[in-house]
C-alpha cells in the first residue's frame, strides 16, 4: 500500500504544480498591422525570448489602429503599442494609461520633398501646398517646423491626402507632405524611382520624443509580468542589432508576406531606432515634450511625468 501512495503522492504534487509553472500569458495589442517597427517583439516571440522569460505573449494588430490603447484602458488587453504624442493626449482626456517602456527612442515623423525639386530649404515652401493625414499633432509639429524658415501655417496651404502621402507628393497633388515615416515613405519613394529630402522634426524646433512606447493601465503597474516581458524584448533587440540576418529571416518566417524590397529597407533602417534598454525612461525628455504639447494647445495641462510613465525597476 505504502509504494503505490508514494507514486500518487508525487503525481498529485506534479499536478498541482504544473499550473504555476505554466507560461504566463499576456496580450500585446500593436499600433498598426505587423512591420519592421515590430522587429523586437516579433523576435521575442519567434526565437523563444518570451518562452524563456516565463510568458505566452500573443501579438494581435487592430483592425482599428484607435483602438488598442482604449482596449488596455478598459481592461480588454494587458499591453498596447502607443506613440508619445497620443499618449500625452490620451493622458489628457483622463485614461488611465501609463508608459513602462519603449520600442522605438526616436521619431519616425517627417516633413518630406521631392529632393530633386524646387524646395531645398523650409524657407522655400512658402506658398506651397502640404499634404498630411491627421490634423492635431502634426499641425502642432509642422507649425514649429516652419517657424525654424521663418514660416507659419499661415504661409502654406494644407491639403489632406489621408494617407496617400507618398502617392500624392509623386503625383504632384502637393508639394510637400507631413507625416511621412523616415523608414518607411523614403523607401517607398526611392523604390518608385523618386528619391525623397526630409526635414526632421528634431532638428527643426520639436522636442526629441519616443515614436513607439509600451503602455498599460495604472491598475496593472505593479503586475509581475511586464519586467519579464521587458528583459525578453531587450533581449530580442540586442540580438537584432548583432545579428540583423539571422532576425530578419526569423521575422520572415513568421510573416512570409514581408519578404518583399520595402520591408528588407524599412528593417535596415529602424534598426538603430530600437530602444536597446526598453525600460530605460527618460523623465526630461518626456516633461519637455509635454510642456511642447501644452504650448501648442494640445493639452490642457502639462502633468507630472511620474503620473503617466515609469521605470519597472
Amino acid at each position: 500500500m505504502k509504494a503505490l501512495v508514494k507514486p500518487f503522492l508525487a503525481a498529485a504534487l506534479l499536478a498541482l504544480a504544473s499550473p504555476a509553472n505554466a507560461a504566463d500569458k499576456l496580450t500585446v495589442l500593436l499600433d498598426w498591422f505587423v512591420n519592421p517597427d515590430h522587429a523586437p517583439l516579433v523576435v521575442a516571440k519567434e526565437s523563444g525570448a518570451f518562452a524563456r522569460h516565463g510568458l505566452d505573449v500573443e501579438l494581435v494588430a487592430p483592425a482599428d489602429p484607435s483602438l488598442p490603447p482604449r482596449l488596455v484602458a478598459a481592461g480588454q488587453a494587458e499591453i498596447a503599442l502607443h506613440y508619445q504624442p497620443s499618449l500625452d493626449l490620451d493622458v489628457d482626456a483622463g485614461l488611465p494609461l501609463v508608459r513602462f517602456g519603449t520600442l522605438i527612442e526616436t521619431p519616425l515623423n517627417t516633413v518630406i520633398v521631392m529632393k530633386d525639386g524646387p524646395i531645398k530649404t523650409l524657407a522655400d515652401l512658402k506658398g506651397k501646398k502640404i499634404g498630411y493625414s491627421v490634423s492635431g499633432f502634426e499641425d502642432a509639429m509642422l507649425g514649429q517646423i516652419l517657424k525654424t524658415g521663418g514660416l507659419t501655417l499661415a504661409d502654406v496651404e494644407l491639403v489632406n491626402v489621408n494617407f496617400a502621402l507618398s502617392s500624392s507628393i509623386l503625383a504632384g497633388q502637393v508639394d510637400a507632405v507631413i507625416g511621412g515615416y523616415r523608414n518607411f515613405e523614403l523607401n517607398q519613394m526611392r523604390i518608385e524611382g523618386h528619391e525623397g529630402r526630409a526635414f526632421f522634426p528634431e532638428e527643426n524646433g520639436v522636442p526629441a520624443y519616443d515614436e513607439l512606447v509600451y503602455v498599460t493601465n495604472k491598475k496593472l503597474i505593479d503586475d509581475a509580468r511586464l519586467k519579464p516581458f521587458l528583459a525578453a524584448v531587450e533581449e530580442a533587440t540586442l540580438f537584432l542589432t548583432n545579428h540583423p540576418d539571422e532576425a530578419w529571416a526569423e521575422f520572415v518566417k513568421a510573416y512570409p508576406d514581408l519578404n518583399d524590397e520595402l520591408n528588407r529597407r524599412a528593417w535596415a533602417d529602424t534598426l538603430p531606432r530600437f530602444a536597446k534598454r526598453p525600460a530605460a525612461l527618460d523623465a526630461g525628455r518626456y516633461q519637455r515634450f509635454a510642456e511642447f504639447m501644452h504650448a501648442a494647445g494640445l493639452i490642457k495641462t502639462v502633468p507630472a511625468v511620474d503620473s503617466y510613465a515609469v521605470e519597472i525597476k
